[in-house]
C-alpha cells in the first residue's frame, strides 16, 4: 500500500496525514494523443515519476479540438481525500504553461464516462479561474468515486480572460496524484477507523466520519438515532401504518409488525385487511359463515353484524337453534309432531324423519283432512262411525247406531 504524506500547518502545530495513495499506476485513458511521437501516454501521469508526462494533441482556435479530458480508473469506488496534478514546466515558460493549464475541471464519476455531457454531468470537484493555476495543483475533493477525469476546453463562443492560451493549447500531465483511502467503509487520516454501523453502503466522509446516508431505520449525522415511533425506512420518510397487533410501533427498519397484525389485518407491513370470511389476528380464523344473507363477518371480531342466517345464533351465526325451534333469530317453534318426537330442521322447520300418525305436510303442522287418519294421513276412517268422529291419529270413533268395536264393523244385537 502507498502511503502520501501531507502536512498542515496550524498555529505552529504540525499534523501528519497519510491517506493512501489510491491512483497510482491504475488504468488511464486521453481523450487523443499527442501527434508530436509517442512516448505520451495517458498512464505516465500515474507512474510516479514527475519526469515522464502524457501529452495531447493541441486544442484552441487553431486546431480542430475544442476540448480535452484525461481519466484514471481506479478499480473501484473510493473514497477520495484530495487531488494533486503537477503539470509540465519549462524553463522560462511558466506564465505560458499556466495560461494552457488554466480553466480546468475535475470531476468524480461512478460510472465510466467519455462524452463532454456526461463529464459535465459528474460530480464538479473543482472549476479553475479567472486568475492562472500553478503548475503544482492540489485541491480537496473529498467525494466517492471511481474515475477522476481532469478535462479542459478552448471554445470559440466563449471570452476568456486574457492569461489565458488560446492556441497551441497542449495538455502535459506529468503526475496525478488521487489521494484517499484504499478499503471501504473507513476514515481519517490515517484510513484506520471504521465508519459508524449505520451508515448507507458502509460510507462515510472521509474526515468526519460523519455518514452521507443512513440505513432505512436510522437517523443522525452519525446514523445513532432510531427513527422516531411510527416512522420507518430511508430518511424515517414512510409512516407506519398503524395497524400492528395491541397498537405497537411498527419496525424501525422495515416497517413490519414485528409481533403481528391487528385484528382484521394481515401481510408484513398488516396493510392488507381480511380476505371475505376470515378475521382476528393475522386472519387466521374463519367466519362461521352462516352470517345474514352470505354477508361477511366482522374482520376485527368475527361477528355477524348484520345478523343470522335462518337457523343460527348469537353473535358468530356458529350455532344451531336449541331444539324445538327454527328459523330467523331461531324465534319459531317447531310443530312437534315429527316422527318419533324428533327435533324439526333448525333452518326450516320441516320434519325430515316424516310425521307422527295423524299429521301431514312438511312442518308436519296440518292435521289428516276429514275422513282421514294415521301415517302420512294414507288411511280412510271407517264407514260406520258417526261423523267428524274419527280421531285422527289412530281412526278410532263414535260408532253409529247398530255398530260396536274399534273399527265399528261389528253389528250390535240386542
Amino acid at each position: 500500500m502507498y502511503c502520501t504524506h501531507i502536512y498542515f500547518f496550524f498555529a505552529g502545530l504540525t499534523v501528519i496525514s497519510t491517506y493512501d495513495k489510491i491512483s497510482f499506476n491504475k488504468i488511464a485513458t486521453q481523450s487523443h494523443n499527442s501527434a508530436s511521437g509517442t512516448g505520451y501516454d495517458a498512464s505516465n501521469a500515474l507512474d510516479g515519476n514527475t519526469t515522464t508526462c502524457m501529452r495531447t494533441s493541441i486544442i484552441g482556435d487553431n486546431a480542430p479540438y475544442k476540448t480535452v479530458w484525461w481519466k484514471v480508473d481506479l478499480g473501484g469506488v473510493h473514497s477520495i481525500y484530495s487531488i494533486n496534478v503537477q503539470f509540465k514546466n519549462y524553463n522560462g515558460y511558466d506564465i505560458r504553461q499556466r495560461g494552457r493549464f488554466a480553466g480546468f475541471s475535475l470531476y468524480v464519476s461512478d460510472i465510466d464516462v467519455s462524452s463532454i455531457a456526461y463529464i459535465k454531468g459528474s460530480t464538479l470537484c473543482y472549476k479553475d479561474g479567472p486568475q492562472l493555476p500553478t503548475l503544482n495543483f492540489t485541491t480537496i475533493c473529498t467525494q466517492f468515486g471511481r474515475y477522476v477525469i481532469f478535462y479542459n476546453e478552448r471554445l470559440k463562443e466563449v471570452k476568456y480572460p486574457d492569461a489565458y492560451q488560446l492556441t497551441n493549447v497542449v495538455t502535459e500531465l506529468c503526475e496525478v496524484t488521487v489521494q484517499g483511502c484504499n478499503h471501504v467503509g473507513i476514515y481519517g487520516s490515517n484510513c484506520d477507523n471504521p465508519c459508524p454501523t449505520n451508515c448507507k453502503d458502509n460510507t462515510c466522509h472521509i474526515q468526519s466520519g460523519k455518514c452521507l446516508n443512513c440505513k432505512p431505520g436510522w437517523t443522525g449525522i452519525y446514523c445513532t438515532t432510531k427513527c422516531r415511533e411510527g416512522w420507518y425506512g430511508t430518511n424515517c420518510s414512510q409512516q407506519c401504518v398503524g395497524h400492528c397487533r395491541d397498537g405497537a410501533s411498527c419496525d424501525h427498519v422495515t416497517g413490519q409488525c414485528d409481533r403481528g397484525c391487528a385484528a382484521g389485518w394481515t401481510g408484513l407491513q398488516c396493510t392488507k385487511g381480511c380476505k371475505d370470511g376470515h378475521y382476528g389476528y393475522d386472519c387466521i380464523n374463519n367466519c362461521s359463515g352462516h352470517c345474514l344473507s352470505d354477508s361477511p363477518c366482522n374482520k376485527q371480531t368475527g361477528h355477524c353484524d348484520s345478523g343470522c342466517d335462518p337457523g343460527y345464533t348469537n353473535v358468530y351465526c356458529n350455532k344451531e337453534c336449541t331444539s324445538g325451534y327454527f328459523g330467523l333469530d331461531c324465534r319459531e317453534l317447531c310443530s312437534g309432531y315429527c316422527t318419533n318426537d324428533a327435533p324439526c330442521n333448525h333452518v326450516s322447520g320441516i320434519c325430515q324423519s316424516g310425521c307422527q300418525d295423524g299429521y301431514m305436510e312438511s312442518h308436519c303442522n296440518n292435521t289428516c283432512k276429514k275422513g282421514y287418519f294415521g301415517r302420512n294421513c294414507s288411511r280412510v276412517c271407517f264407514p260406520n262411525c258417526k261423523p267428524d268422529t274419527c280421531r285422527h291419529t289412530d281412526g278410532s270413533c263414535t260408532c253409529a247406531a247398530g255398530y260396536t268395536d274399534y273399527n265399528c264393523t261389528t253389528v250390535y244385537e240386542k
